[in-house]
């Protein structure tokens, strides 16, 4: 049976974690463009390693609603 409120519920999940990647998408794409530009990071390495494990953060959770929760 069709359940349009949880349909809508797994479909703002997966939306929000697009928007989170996208999101931290970006920061890494300043900071390999202009790493000096970054004043409150002086270890742009880290920052980068931070945002990168963000992004796997909300990838996995794109695929545990994929797999788990997709019907």
């Amino acid at each position: 049976m069709r359940n349009p409120i949880r349909e809508r519920m797994i479909d703002a999940l997966i939306q929000h974690a697009k928007g989170q990647i996208i999101k931290h998408k970006m920061n890494v794409e300043i900071y390999l463009n202009q790493p000096v530009g970054i004043g409150q990071h002086p270890d742009v390495m880290d920052a980068i390693e931070k945002e990168i494990q963000a992004i796997g953060k909300y990838h996995e959770q794109i695929e545990v609603i994929s797999n788990y929760f997709n019907d």
